[in-house]
Formats: C-alpha cells, structure tokens, sequence
C-alpha cells in the first residue's frame, strides 16, 4: 500500500500549505473513513472507472476518498 502513504504525504503538505486548523482531527477523520470504504465499496458517489468517491468532512473543508 505505498499509494495510501503518497496520499497521506499529498494531504499533510496541503494542510501545511493551507494552515489548516485542528489538522490531526481532521487526519483522525480521513483514516476512520477508511474502514467504511473497505466495507461498503458502493457507497458515495460513482466516478469513472467504477469506482466511488466518498466526500469526509463537509463542504469546502472536506477531502474526498476514491
């Protein structure tokens, strides 16, 4: 699973870029969704490929899962 480790690298300089606040929550949250995803593949929205997009966090602070 290197791709998840690249993601997370992505996601911890963006929130260093952008300054966000209460980052570790935020982190905290990404990874709780994890599970869900593994669980239930078909939830969230489709995109292409066939795959889905699951929206964590709410509305402009939110990162989506793929």
């Amino acid at each position: 699973m290197p791709e998840v480790f690249e993601d997370f690298g992505r996601i911890l300089e963006h929130m260093a870029r952008s300054k966000v606040e209460n980052a570790p929550s935020k982190i905290k949250d990404i990874v709780e969704a994890i599970p869900i995803l593994t669980r239930n593949p078909l939830i969230g929205r489709p995109v292409k490929g066939g795959k889905y997009e699951l929206v964590i966090g709410r509305r402009s602070k939110g990162y989506v899962a793929v």
